[in-house]
């Protein structure tokens, strides 16, 4: 998600494909043109990066550079099944607590250093650090013992089973022999990573662009494309009016530009485009340090408020579903039986009035105790849906009584300026949504402190009994119960609108191929992506 969008261990997005793409949707069949190396792709984004050490990342621009600078031990394969990266295989006890990595041989950092177990444990060590300011500890913690035995050997045993325990090496690996016994904060390698990806860091000019360039010593192969450049275009018009000029290559377009401005022979000479349900989900979150917000019947008001299939169909074009929860409706997890809020504004108005409020003074604005109902939702600038989300949502607001204004912000400002301090009253922000349901990071309220993800200050200590089993219970069956729970109650309680799941809508060059869809999206193959020899443009 484009969002304080947390990489949650992967740093990367992670999205699942429709069974129903249209023909210019699919892959590149046989009778492709040979790979060939070389070429540049140019990608355009919304946002700058914030941090390139993939520990403190936590926004989804920066966690896409560092999923090509960095690898994991294991990461989801393009069938979101488990596979090795940095781990050629591994051992799980029987019992389920611990787990024996067994290392490639012959990997090098960037700056030429041998990759070992060392640079496993460290960023262990690293991560459960009090010092280090990182989101993503918690699951670490769990770890009693870990190990390195010998240079290719990395071992962890748990106190208890984790459902995520596997996967959750797929965090970043960090060099140990250019971080330890320093200050993360700050360490160089935020604004120029050394990693063991397939891509090397070249150049960040803030707020404008960021180069990388093929590593030709990758373990699995070096990638066919040689150089890869970020530029940086807050307005998606401006991205748009680039990609259609040839400055760009790759953009994700908006459901507008998607629906109305690309379907031509013309364009489609020139790009493919793709379609398919993004794992993220966007919400209006509320701050519930603020008393207006503390009554659920508010929260639930305000829900019933909002046309969410208003949303999918104008904001949308209809290329997305409405969202009930934090699970992307069709997976496993996902609870299809929770409580929804259609849009009814008289059971709005009903709930407010028995929460206290009511336009006592003529106004057309409720108040209570002289306060009017009237607050601020704040929002990521480049972001279109989620501005124009937060637009729909004022006018049906002030349709049951209640006062918003909207405020749009740089993304860096964003973050440190309102979320982390938790200066705000709502937020129209999104998510993405992990493969694995375990959510404790964000709904668990030990996460509510500055730094932390659960910024909204939401706190139940039955969630936070079942985010406790629901990690720690291995049979899906059962974790299916625990999750379901999970969900009811958060749709009772309402912390947040879940508004909708947007689908997500890359394009692509033509003269790129090699690109082939599968549930996890299209970039899974990214470094086997080519261009060739007769049709590329760039030379470096």
């Amino acid at each position: 998600m484009r969002a304080l969008v947390v990489a949650l261990m992967l740093c990367c997005v992670l999205t699942a494909c429709r069974d129903n793409a249209v023909p210019e949707q699919r892959a590149d069949n046989g009778g492709a043109p040979q790979p060939a190396v070389g070429d540049t792709i140019i990608e355009g984004t919304s946002a700058d990066a914030s941090n390139l050490l993939p520990m403190l990342a936590m926004d989804s621009a920066s966690g896409q550079i560092c999923g090509l600078v960095y690898n994991g031990l294991v990461r989801y394969d393009k069938n979101l099944h488990i596979e090795g990266e940095l781990a050629e295989s591994w051992q799980i006890s029987a019992d389920g607590r611990e787990i024996t990595f067994h290392l490639r041989h012959g990997v090098k950092w960037h700056d030429g250093a041998p990759f070992t177990s060392a640079d496993v444990l460290f960023t262990y060590h690293l991560i459960i650090d009090p010092k280090t300011p990182t989101a993503y500890a918690e699951r670490y913690k769990q770890v009693v013992e870990a190990s390195a035995p010998d240079p290719y050997t990395f071992k962890v045993r748990y106190a208890r089973p984790l459902a995520s325990a596997l996967i959750s090496w797929g965090i970043a690996i960090h060099p140990r022999h250019l971080l330890a016994g320093q200050d993360i904060t700050k360490s160089p390698l935020a604004r120029a990573p050394i990693g063991t990806g397939p891509y090397r860091f070249v150049q960040w000019v803030p707020g404008e662009k960021i180069v990388l360039e093929r590593n030709s010593d990758y373990f699995e192969g070096a990638p066919y494309i040689k150089r890869v450049v970020y530029r940086i275009i807050p307005d998606s018009t401006t991205m748009f009016l680039e990609l259609q000029s040839a400055g760009l290559d790759q953009m994700g377009l908006t459901p507008l530009q998607y629906a109305r401005q690309t379907d031509t022979p013309a364009f489609r000479r020139r790009f493919r485009r793709y379609r398919y349900p993004a794992f993220a989900y966007t919400y209006l979150g509320y701050n519930l340090r603020h008393k207006m917000f503390q009554d659920k019947r508010v929260r639930q008001a305000l829900s019933y408020a909002i046309n969410k299939q208003e949303l999918v169909d104008g904001v949308l074009m209809g290329l997305g579903q409405v969202a009930t929860g934090p699970y992307k409706p069709g997976t496993w997890q996902y609870n299809p039986d929770v409580k929804r809020y259609p849009y009814n504004p008289q059971r709005a108005r009903k709930l407010l009035r028995q929460a206290g409020w009511s336009d006592s003074d003529g106004d057309g604005i409720v108040d209570k105790d002289g306060q009017p109902l009237a607050f601020t939702i704040i929002t990521n600038q480049g972001n279109d849906q989620r501005i124009k989300a937060a637009e729909i949502i004022q006018r049906r607001f002030a349709q049951v009584g209640v006062k918003v204004k909207i405020r749009v912000i740089e993304w860096a400002s964003l973050l440190k300026e309102f979320i982390t301090p938790r200066r705000f009253d709502a937020v129209v922000m999104g998510w993405t949504i992990p493969n694995d349901p375990d959510s404790y990071n964000v709904w668990h309220s030990s996460k509510t402190a500055p730094g932390k993800l659960n910024f909204i200050g939401y706190k139940n200590s039955r969630v936070d009994e079942l985010l406790e089993q629901g990690r720690h219970t291995l049979v899906r069956r059962q974790r299916k119960k625990i999750y379901d729970e999970f969900q009811r109650i958060l749709a009772e309680e309402q912390p947040y609108t879940f508004l909708f799941v947007p689908d997500a809508l890359p394009v692509v060059a033509r003269r790129f191929y090699g690109i082939k869809e599968a549930p996890a999206g299209i970039a899974y193959n990214f470094i086997r992506w080519y261009v060739p020899a007769d049709q590329q443009r760039y030379q470096r």
